[in-house]
């Protein structure tokens, strides 16, 4: 296939070698301010996950590219934070002799800083890109340490960034009715009475996909997520201030918002924090900026910390959203068979790389014709670069596709109508009997989750066991979350709900999309994930005492049987493997050709 214009790039974008000047030039910097250390989050000002470039600060100091991490820099020492996904991405991008890795969730920053912060000694930080409550576990930090925290008015990594990209300015358009199934003033107008009735004037509404799904709008500010980066204040009579940059307007868009959305530029959100004056605002201190809070409190307005209110509508998807996310699985799927067909027949000849196989899935999915972007840099690691969990391909690592290997393909796809997020563990050649194995279990694992049966008030930790069992009985786990919430043409993470060990207290509910995703990874040799998108459903009566929910599975593409040990598997997954790839196969094998159809019919055989 030819290529055009990839949304995706594969050329190195962090270099260790370029730790030691900038590094040395911030703490210059700190020093002319006065300060003796800053703490560098993955984050912008609207707490997202997936940056614009100007924001990539962590990335610029440290040489870290990965989705979540945080730096803190002193005088004579600096540490990096890292969770599950990056501890040996973080070894290999950042020079660990000016960084030292440090545990992200076990530790943090907050752990490190009482034993390593100076009595006495200043620590700054921006207070728009940590939220109210990351500044008091920082504040807590210092003064167990005898040290100050202290907000800075400019940050200083912008005043040391030379080449610092501009912030993005791409045109925001309406999302239609069509594809979001409620209109922005009927959504408006239901979270303005729970506005009401707790007694709040109005809520601050800073998270980027919040502001997308409330005001039915996307953009094209973000990598590999549709977000218009925009602030909010939705008012209890359900009208709404919009702080979007002019050059993000256009006429469809404006007609679109209508007159109870009043839209200002962005350089008047301050002043529009300002003037709430007594008034009582509704603030998520879990999402929004600290400095947000710092605003309010000068103004006099009355607090109402709650967590952000368009969140948990957002998750729960309506009928018209899960019917576009079921469309644009089966689309994706069809496109994913004639990829895997691809791969099974041209992997053998050890000619292929990591780059080449991740290019040639996105011409699949190009070749529908509604593909807007991939939903994330995809995961294409071959042998032991599946197993860095969270694996960039670049041109210094790519890696040759090699037989008698293991092949970890993570990717998905934003249509207007659906975001899809898939793994499959591929298999090049023959297998170990340890590879076998390992496999099965995690497939086990999946297909427990899938198969679940819960009652209303089940949260996501209550089920994150189901998927780790059967690796938990050869003595074997897994660093990362089982499940994560997915978007409706939003970002491919989503909140407020999760499936993994964190205490995470929101209760599964329908309509609901996670993942579900169990894996295993051995250092230097292999990594396997099965990944599969589910929908939790409508409660059902199953006979019992009460009514239950469970997941109705809407990836659809084969997994790969040349991985199955059948022995490790009781009759009733067997069956489940059986019934998902017959659905597999009667939902997309009429949508592609011939030969890529009687591949299909092999990979979905019954076992």
């Amino acid at each position: 296939m030819d290529r055009h214009g990839p949304f995706q790039t594969y050329d190195d974008t962090s270099d260790a070698a370029t730790c030691a000047p900038r590094l040395a030039a911030l703490r210059a910097e700190l020093a002319r301010r006065g300060l003796d250390g800053f703490v560098v989050p993955h984050s912008d000002q609207h707490m997202g996950e997936y940056l614009p470039a100007h924001a990539e600060r962590l990335a610029w100091l440290t040489a870290f590219t990965g989705s979540a991490g945080s730096a803190v820099v002193l005088k004579d020492k600096a540490a990096i934070f890292v969770d599950g996904r990056y501890t040996l991405q973080v070894r290999n991008q950042t020079d660990t002799t000016l960084f030292e890795p440090r545990d992200l969730v076990a530790e943090g920053p907050q752990g490190w800083i009482p034993g390593n912060l100076s009595r006495g000694a200043k620590l700054g930080y921006d207070p728009w890109l940590h939220t109210a409550h990351g500044v008091a576990h920082l504040k807590a930090a210092c003064d167990k340490a005898g040290g100050v925290l202290v907000a800075v008015e400019s940050n200083p990594i912008d005043a040391v960034w030379p080449d610092q990209p501009a912030p993005p300015s791409a045109p925001a358009i309406p999302h239609v009715f069509n594809l979001s199934g409620e209109e922005s003033h009927a959504k408006r107008l239901r979270l303005a009475e729970g506005l009401k009735r707790v007694g709040a004037d109005a809520a601050v509404i800073t998270l980027a996909d919040s502001v997308c799904w409330l005001l039915n709008m996307r953009g094209a500010d973000v990598p590999h997520t549709p977000f218009a980066l925009a602030f909010a204040i939705l008012h209890n009579d359900g009208g709404a201030d919009l702080f979007l940059d002019p050059a993000k307007r256009t006429p469809e868009l404006m007609a679109h918002l209508g007159n109870a959305v009043r839209v200002h530029d962005p350089a008047q959100f301050t002043a529009a924090l300002d003037a709430m004056t007594g008034k009582s605002v509704w603030v998520d201190p879990a999402t929004a900026a600290a400095a947000i809070f710092d605003r309010l409190t000068r103004a006099g307005a009355k607090i109402r910390p709650g967590s952000d209110p368009c969140q948990l509508p957002k998750a729960c998807k309506n009928s018209l959203e899960i019917e576009g996310m079921r469309k644009a699985h089966i689309r994706d799927g069809a496109a994913l068979a004639r990829f895997l067909h691809w791969f099974d027949t041209n992997a053998p000849g050890g000619a292929l790389t990591e780059i080449q196989v991740a290019e040639t899935l996105e011409d699949f999915r190009r070749a529908t014709g509604v593909l807007s972007d991939v939903s994330f840099d995809t995961i294409s690691g071959a042998g032991p670069n599946g197993a860095i969990v969270h694996y960039r391909v670049t041109r210094s690592t790519n890696r040759a596709v090699r037989p008698g290997e293991m092949f970890l393909l993570d990717s998905g796809a934003q249509y207007p109508d659906g975001t899809t997020d898939v793994t499959r563990t591929l298999m090049v050649g023959q297998p170990t009997p340890e590879m076998k194995d390992r496999f099965t279990r995690v497939l086990k694992g999946h297909i427990a989750l899938a198969t679940a049966r819960f009652p209303d008030g089940t949260i996501g930790m209550q089920l994150d066991s189901f998927a780790r069992r059967p690796l938990w009985q050869a003595g074997l786990d897994y660093d990362h979350g089982t499940g994560h919430g997915v978007g409706s043409y939003l970002s491919v993470h989503e909140g407020p709900q999760n499936i993994s060990k964190r205490p995470v207290m929101q209760k599964l509910m329908p309509g609901m999309v996670c993942s579900n995703e169990p894996g295993f990874y051995k250092a230097g040799a292999f990594g396997i994930r099965i990944e599969n998108l589910v929908v939790v459903t409508q409660p059902e009566d199953l006979g019992g005492e009460r009514p239950m929910m469970g997941f109705e599975t809407i990836t659809l593409a084969p997994i790969d049987l040349t991985l199955v040990e059948p022995d490790l598997l009781t009759a009733e997954e067997k069956d489940w493997l059986n019934r998902y790839h017959a659905r597999v196969l009667g939902t997309i094998g009429h949508l592609v050709e011939e030969d890529t159809r009687a591949w299909l019919t092999q990979a979905t055989r019954s076992i």
